[in-house]
C-alpha cells in the first residue's frame, strides 16, 4: 500500500484529516503551495490531477515557469569526519564523491521508498 501519487512529473504525498472525514494532499517538492482534496482515493486521485492541470495552465497564462520538482542539484551541510571518510570511501571505489553520494543517496532512497510502498 502506497500513500503516494504522481502525475505529469509532479508527486504528492496522501494524508486523512479524521475531523473533515477528507484524505488530503499537497504537491511535494516545489515551493509553491498546491493543496488538493477528496473523500475517496478516486476523489483524490482527480483533484491531483486537476491541481497539476491548473497548476500548469495558471502557470502558461500568467507567463510563468512552473517549478519542477527536482533540478538535479543538491546543496548539503555534513560534519567534517562524514566528509572525509565519504571522498575517502569514493577514492577507493574509483568514484567522484558526486557519483558515490548519487549511489548512496539512490540506494538508501529505494530502500525507504520501497518500504514505505508496502
Amino acid at each position: 500500500m502506497s500513500n503516494s501519487i504522481h502525475y505529469r512529473g509532479y508527486h504528492a504525498a496522501i494524508g486523512y484529516d479524521a475531523e473533515d472525514g477528507l484524505l488530503t494532499g499537497r504537491i511535494a517538492g516545489i515551493n509553491d503551495v498546491i493543496g488538493f482534496h477528496g473523500r475517496t482515493s478516486d476523489e483524490i486521485v482527480a483533484a491531483f490531477e486537476e491541481a497539476v492541470d491548473d497548476y500548469l495552465e495558471t502557470c502558461a497564462r500568467i507567463g510563468k515557469a512552473p517549478e519542477r520538482a527536482y533540478s538535479g542539484k543538491v546543496m548539503v551541510r555534513i560534519s567534517p569526519e562524514v566528509h572525509a571518510k565519504a571522498v575517502l570511501a569514493a577514492q577507493l571505489a574509483g568514484m567522484s564523491l558526486n557519483q558515490f553520494s548519487e549511489e548512496a543517496l539512490r540506494e538508501k532512497s529505494d530502500r525507504k521508498l520501497a518500504r514505505a510502498a508496502q
